[in-house]
């Protein structure tokens, strides 16, 4: 504030433009685990007990495993268990609890839970949201809070820094596939990618060409590696009335986003450039947002971030990609760092994203029934229209599909939870009018 005028000013940004490719892969995995250490022990500082999320995967594992070397006392451990064995990841959290003899709490989740406090969530996001993925945390904050702790340690960064997520792996490999586009062996590699998707797995060739397809004139794009998510997600515009179609139609996001852009931007490597895109698209809004502190705040929890350090951040920023993936192995530096911390197991284990059940938690496939009264009713043409977002004959038809479990690819479970989310945002801020549902409230 200055003169009355109030600036805003950007004080920190991502640069990889400095590379420590002349130093030791040795050297530098001790100075990572000399990093996450400092970052660990500086956010173990408190006055109330610290407990720690635990999924199951390497970077909770990670920073679990820090923070009971860094405090003997005992450390509370949570963890979200699903009933659909899809989602479910409570072997690996077994796995590690009894690595560390840690105080373990865990919260069972089902589709119905998730659909009876999906209106809460949206209470607490304030804003539509395309998962279901922020219900189980709401609810694995709440337990957090019923135990008495009211601080915890999370892993969120370490994929964004590291090169954790697929997207990575799926941009190196449509650049490999792009050097000879008509191969017809090359794009069957994106399968191996998502094992967890069935229905990725069932798609034929020409499905992959389609969806994951590299064109000559995207393979130099700044956003290459997330133009397949873009292209996806911008085909839920479809869902959109004409008016809010008219009103959008010559907003081109890519364009802003792309004079947003740092200067050295271009002149990055193409997985920096990944990661750099990711930082800064779906961590802040989303990831540390909706899905982290508005769901643990919702509870009155505070959450820990020892991988958003911006020492540990910054030195990932420097290491050379080859040491962040090597081949398709991601996070390999990191793995290699904390080799003494958490479980060959857990190291060694295919990378899963976290997930949650998204058409399902609102609709019993084998009964074609809505699993509560407010999804009825915020669905219906007559609630729809009213909102005035989305084209009525539209949502009937993806409404349909989910109630026959036809709705199981990635765009149809991201447009029913967007629009559904996006009427309870209507409902509850604009119309004023809170949904609430029983324990018992169940149709």
């Amino acid at each position: 504030m200055q003169d009355g005028k109030l600036t805003v000013t950007q004080y920190w940004d991502l640069d990889f433009s400095e590379t420590l490719d002349n130093i030791p892969a040795r050297d530098l995995e001790e100075q990572l685990l000399n990093l996450l250490t400092e970052a660990t022990k500086l956010r173990l500082r408190s006055d109330v007990p610290v407990g720690a999320y635990l999924s199951g995967g390497l970077d909770s594992s990670i920073t679990a495993a820090l923070a009971k070397e860094l405090n003997r006392e005992k450390l509370c451990t949570f963890s979200v268990e699903f009933e659909n064995p899809e989602f479910d990841e409570s072997v690996f959290q077994q796995e590690v609890v009894q690595r560390l003899g840690t105080e373990h709490h865990t919260v069972r989740c089902s589709h119905d839970d998730i659909g009876r406090i999906f209106p809460q969530v949206i209470r607490h996001t304030e804003t539509p949201i395309l998962r279901t993925a922020p219900a189980p945390m709401f609810l694995l904050s709440k337990l957090v809070r019923e135990t008495g702790i009211k601080v915890v340690l999370t892993g969120e960064g370490a994929d964004e820094a590291f090169g954790g997520y697929d997207i990575f792996k799926e941009a190196k490999l449509r650049r490999f596939w792009s050097r000879q586009p008509d191969s017809r062996v090359r794009p069957m590699l994106l399968k191996r990618l998502y094992p967890y998707m069935k229905n990725i797995q069932s798609q034929p060739p020409a499905y992959l060409r389609a969806f994951f397809g590299v064109k000559p004139q995207t393979v130099g794009h700044p956003f290459f590696s997330h133009l397949p998510r873009f292209e996806l997600t911008s085909k839920l515009k479809a869902f959109f009335t004409p008016e809010v179609l008219a009103a959008t139609f010559e907003h081109d996001p890519l364009t802003g986003a792309e004079g947003n852009l740092p200067m050295a931007f271009a002149e990055w490597d193409d997985f920096s450039r990944s990661q750099y895109l990711e930082a800064r698209g779906l961590m802040p809004g989303y990831i540390l947002s909706s899905q982290g502190d508005r769901m643990t705040m919702a509870n009155s929890i505070e959450g820990r971030f020892p991988f958003l350090d911006h020492r540990v951040v910054e030195f990932a920023a420097k290491l050379p990609p080859r040491l962040k993936m090597a081949g398709l192995d991601e996070k390999h530096i990191l793995k290699n760092a904390t080799r003494h911390l958490v479980p060959d197991s857990i190291r060694q284990r295919s990378k899963q994203p976290y997930r949650a059940p998204d058409a399902q938690s609102f609709f019993d496939s084998d009964s074609g029934m809505a699993r509560f009264e407010y999804v009825d009713a915020l669905l219906s043409p007559s609630a729809i229209a009213n909102a005035g977002l989305f084209d009525p004959d539209s949502v009937s038809k993806l409404v349909e599909k989910a109630r026959t479990g036809a709705a199981i690819g990635t765009k149809d479970n991201m447009a029913l939870v967007g629009i559904l989310s996006a009427q309870l945002v209507v409902e509850q801020f604009v119309n004023g009018r809170p949904v609430d549902v029983p324990e018992a409230a169940c149709v």
